[in-house]
């Protein structure tokens, strides 16, 4: 796909997350509207996957870490053929295979059930470890969250993985620095955050996360990238493309009513 289309399909995912938290009435849409133009370049374009085959031995490993932004997965997959677009109005039911934290007992497609935060890059770290033991290339993505990086499990990773010289893990964070309580600089100051990664040996990028030029530049580069782990901070913006979402702190964790999605489907429909 070129860049044109991967927004188009960015807007797309937009869409979906909408209709799935509007359905069920519950949700995170801030983090995973912030999260639709990554994850479309990783979907699209980035990842070695094959939806028709969900668990074959040479795809890619996607790690999501920050589990409550399983909306933008959820999306992502159904649009590129893991199961019927249809399916995503089942999400957050009981029965459904969509849960409102992605678990693995349920649907083929995902590395990991994610709940807790702050556990991804540690479980990221394993598996790239395990996969270099093995002699294979396949390359692993972690998905995390600025929020978590307050935690301390999230640091043990970080060493372990440059210890390691990890060069086939590259972690990418959703730096938006909003979490549910508020600014992250205020629960937990954070910054200066690259820095940290850096002075524990990473490789570490900056970009916009809703520039899909630098999105897939930064991805290209860490492909590329030999001994050390990658990280690269994504700039975004909670609640992306939706105008009484954007950077708004309870947009973390609450689904819109009837009226409010009709909102935001309009103007994303004219984005």
């Amino acid at each position: 796909m070129n860049n044109q289309e991967l927004k188009h399909k960015a807007r797309e995912i937009r869409e979906e997350v909408i209709k799935m938290v509007t359905a069920a009435k519950s949700g995170h849409p801030g983090g995973p509207l912030g999260l639709a133009d990554i994850y479309s370049a990783l979907y699209f374009k980035i990842l070695k996957h094959d939806p028709k085959n969900p668990n074959w031995e040479e795809r890619d490993r996607l790690i999501l870490s920050n589990g409550h932004v399983c909306a933008v997965r959820y999306a992502s997959m159904a649009l590129s053929g893991y199961f019927p677009v249809a399916e995503l109005s089942t999400f957050r039911n009981i029965k459904s295979r969509l849960q409102g934290h992605p678990s693995i007992t349920y649907m083929d497609g995902l590395e990991t059930s994610s709940g807790s935060l702050g556990q991804g890059l540690s479980i990221a770290t394993g598996i790239a470890l395990g996969l270099r033991h093995q002699k294979k290339t396949n390359r692993i993505y972690a998905c995390i969250s600025d929020g978590e990086c307050g935690e301390g499990m999230t640091w043990e990773a970080a060493q372990s993985a440059v210890h390691y010289k990890l060069d086939n893990l590259i972690a990418f964070m959703d730096r938006n620095f909003i979490q549910i309580d508020g600014n992250t600089e205020d629960v937990m100051r954070l910054e200066p955050l690259p820095e940290k990664f850096r002075s524990f040996g990473w490789n570490v990028m900056e970009a916009d996360g809703h520039n899909m030029e630098e999105i897939l530049s930064s991805f290209e580069k860490a492909q590329t990238h030999k001994g050390s782990p990658t990280l690269i901070v994504f700039r975004t913006i909670l609640g992306k493309g939706v105008s009484f979402m954007e950077n708004k702190p309870e947009w973390h964790g609450t689904p819109p009513n009837a009226e409010q999605a009709k909102q935001a489907l309009e103007e994303l429909a004219k984005a």
